[in-house]
C-alpha cells in the first residue's frame, strides 16, 4: 500500500518537479485527471480518444517525474493510490491556470487580445451585464468579455477582474480594495416571495416577523454577503428562519417556492421575472436593504474602456425600484 503523501510534502514535490531537473508536464496531469475521473485507463483512453497504451505511457512517464507511486495492482486491474488522488486534487487549480493561459495565447495568436473581466453575483449577471456587453462591444468589436460569479469566490482560471461586483450590508462599512475605484450603485429592498396561494399572499406588505414560523428556502448556502443580510435582519426580528430547503441560485429557489414547499426573501433585482403562482411582497419591521457596489480596477491603458462599462452599470442600477 502506497504511503499517504501530505498536502506540505506535495507541494514540495511539485515545486521540485517544476523548478529543478524534472518538469511537470500539464497533459499528463490532465490525463491522470482524465484516468480517476473515468475510473480506468480503457475509459479514458476512450473518452480521450487515446489508445490505452498510449494513457498506461503518460501515466508511466508522470510516476517517473514525480517519484511517487501513482497505481497500484489490484485483483486483474489496477487502483489509484492516495497519492495520485492527491495530485490530481492539487493539479486542478493548476490546470484552471494553463487553460487560462492557452486561451491568452489564442486571442494574441488570432489578434484578439483585449479583454474585459466581470466578476459579479448571479442577479447581476442576468439582468444588467448583458447590457454591458452590448455597449462595450459597440466601441471595440473584437473584445471578450469573461464574466464569472464573485459568490462563492474561488477565482482559479479566472482573469483578474476589471469590474467587481458585490453586495453589502446597506448599513455596513465600506468596503475598499486595493488598486481599484469604488463606485455606489444602488441601495436595493428586499421582498418576502411566496406561492400564490398562500394564507399572506394577499397583505400588501409583510413585517419579517410574519415569517417566522414558515419553512424558508435558503439561496444562499454559502453564506455569501446576500444571505448574511437576510439572516441578520431574521434575528433582529427575533428569529432564526428554519429552512425546508438549501441551495445556491435564486431561480431554483423561486421554483421551490412556486412548488409550495417554503418562503424566501429575495433582492428586487432577483425577482424581475418570477413564475406564474408566486408573489413577492415588501418587508417591513425591519425593512431589508442590500447596497450594490462596483469595484472599478485602475487601469490607464483601458480607463475609457472600464469608464463606459461603468457608465452603463450606472444607468442600468438608476432602474432599480429604490427602496
Amino acid at each position: 500500500m502506497a504511503k499517504l503523501v501530505t498536502s506540505k510534502q506535495m507541494r514540495l514535490i511539485i515545486r521540485h518537479c517544476l523548478t529543478f531537473d524534472a518538469m511537470l508536464n500539464p497533459q499528463r496531469l490532465a490525463i491522470l485527471c482524465a484516468v480517476l475521473a473515468a475510473g480506468s485507463i480503457n475509459k479514458a483512453a476512450r473518452n480521450l480518444s487515446y489508445s490505452p497504451a498510449t494513457i498506461s505511457q503518460h501515466m508511466t512517464t508522470l510516476a517517473k517525474e514525480t517519484g511517487l507511486v501513482l497505481f497500484e495492482k489490484q485483483g486483474r486491474g489496477i487502483s489509484p493510490t492516495d497519492a495520485a488522488r492527491h495530485l490530481a486534487d492539487q493539479a486542478q487549480s493548476l490546470l484552471a491556470d494553463f487553460g487560462r493561459l492557452e486561451r491568452v495565447v489564442a486571442d494574441l495568436r488570432g489578434g484578439q487580445s483585449q479583454h474585459l473581466a466581470i466578476a459579479c453575483f448571479a442577479s447581476a449577471a442576468e439582468r444588467w451585464i448583458p447590457e454591458v456587453v452590448r455597449t462595450v462591444r459597440r466601441h471595440h468589436p473584437n473584445l471578450t468579455v469573461e464574466i464569472s460569479l464573485n459568490e462563492p469566490v474561488d477565482g482559479r482560471g479566472r482573469r483578474r477582474p476589471d469590474l467587481d461586483i458585490r453586495t453589502e450590508p446597506a448599513n455596513g462599512a465600506e468596503v475598499h480594495l486595493d488598486g481599484y475605484q469604488r463606485h455606489e450603485l444602488t441601495i436595493e429592498e428586499l421582498v418576502a416571495v411566496l406561492p400564490g396561494a398562500h394564507l399572506l399572499a394577499d397583505a400588501r406588505e409583510l413585517a419579517l416577523r410574519d415569517l417566522e414560523g414558515e419553512p424558508w428556502i435558503d439561496h444562499d448556502i454559502y453564506d455569501s454577503p446576500i444571505g448574511q443580510i437576510i439572516l441578520t435582519a431574521c434575528r433582529a426580528a427575533g428569529f432564526t428562519p428554519r429552512y425546508a430547503a438549501r441551495l445556491d441560485d435564486h431561480r431554483a429557489a423561486l421554483r421551490l417556492v412556486e412548488a409550495g414547499i417554503g418562503v424566501t426573501v429575495l433582492p428586487r433585482l432577483a425577482v424581475a421575472e418570477i413564475p406564474d403562482g408566486v408573489v413577492a411582497r415588501p418587508v417591513v419591521r425591519p425593512t431589508v436593504l442590500r447596497r450594490i457596489v462596483v469595484h472599478a480596477r485602475q487601469d490607464r491603458r483601458r480607463s475609457d474602456l472600464i469608464a463606459r462599462a461603468v457608465a452603463q452599470l450606472r444607468d442600468s442600477a438608476r432602474k432599480v425600484e429604490p427602496a
